[in-house]
């Protein structure tokens, strides 16, 4: 077995990678990976193609630009990992409800109206920006450059609990136990009408609208992605409208808003799943025009729990609804 991968460099980032008999065979990014765990193969595989790894040791100088080429017992590699280039997105010192932080990931409570990546449209005043601005040089960088490593998101109007990672091996660990569904993750969701069974359970692929490709959509057998939603009545207000618990098993794009509008429970507010709900309540008053109009989704990510990947430490975090809900829910009590 060659021996564990040597920094020939104080800082860290210059390594040299032996290969020994259970590497013999592996592409070179998978060899490679093998021996920097805390690398991602992508993150390697990008490294080759820039010109950052050398060898093998008859031509130690030697530039390697094939993730694919093969690899062998005894030969020796030279992994150069530059510093993280500083993130585009400008930093931004924008205030943030931060649940805990440390030097290996951060929790946020977002706000409803932040959007979490720079786009197009929304280059200022993001999560990112945000972050940026707050974690300054404790991020360590994320895929080469230094930004926070987002694990999952929410939409703009979403609002709820977020985690974040300040560095590579964080990022892939925690991303991989989002698709293991190793993380517990609760959703308060106010839906108009008040679904059948109290508790139960919605599945359905969910991919792109046929009829509108800006939404998603329950689709097809052989279509989209398999998702699943489990559901839990909380409170019922009448036959109008009731609080959900919705909890993810998959995390698919506006899952809880596309399966909960298939079913025929739209959330409260939503602009594109929700639009013809809430019709026959906006007429019922001026406080049913109040609740039809809430402007935003009714939906809040309440409950986030994980395994802390360099601690090992079970962190749980719940917040309670923000205002605009509980006024919301305030309303329906008086409807």
């Amino acid at each position: 077995m060659a021996d564990a991968p040597r920094s020939t460099e104080a800082s860290g980032r210059r390594f040299e990678i032996g290969i020994g008999d259970e590497e013999a065979g592996l592409r070179l990014d998978r060899a490679l990976q093998r021996k920097l765990p805390e690398l991602s193969r992508s993150r390697l595989k990008q490294l080759i193609l820039s010109g950052q790894v050398a060898g093998p040791d008859v031509s130690p100088d030697r530039i390697l630009r094939d993730p694919a080429q093969r690899v062998h017992a005894g030969q020796n590699f030279v992994v150069t990992i530059p510093e993280a280039e500083p993130a585009s997105p400008a930093a931004q010192p924008i205030p943030l409800e931060i649940l805990f932080e440390d030097g290996h990931l951060i929790v946020i409570d977002k706000p409803a109206g932040m959007v979490v990546h720079p786009a197009p449209g929304n280059l200022e005043g993001t999560l990112v920006n945000a972050l940026l601005a707050h974690c300054g040089p404790s991020l360590a960088g994320i895929g080469g450059v230094r930004r926070p490593g987002i694990v999952h998101r929410l939409d703009k109007d979403t609002s709820g609990l977020l985690v974040a990672a300040k560095t590579e091996p964080v990022h892939q660990v925690l991303s991989r136990d989002f698709a293991l569904r190793r993380i517990e993750r609760a959703y308060a969701a106010i839906v108009w009408g008040v679904p059948m069974p109290a508790t139960g359970e919605i599945s359905g692929n969910i991919g792109r609208s046929t009829v509108n490709r800006k939404k998603m959509a329950v689709v097809a057998e052989g279509r989209g992605k398999p998702a699943v939603t489990r559901y839990r009545v909380e409170r019922r207000f009448r036959d109008h409208a009731a609080l959900l618990e919705c909890r993810l098993l998959t995390g698919r794009t506006h899952q809880i808003r596309v399966h909960l509008a298939h079913s025929g429970y739209p959330l409260i507010g939503d602009p594109v799943y929700g639009t013809r709900a809430g019709r026959a309540v906006a007429r019922a008053g001026p406080l049913g025009a109040v609740i039809a109009g809430f402007p935003r989704q009714a939906l809040h990510a309440r409950l986030l729990g994980f395994t802390h990947p360099e601690t090992g430490e079970q962190l749980r975090f719940e917040t309670p609804l923000p205002a605009d809900m509980q006024g919301l829910i305030s309303s329906l009590e008086r409807l």
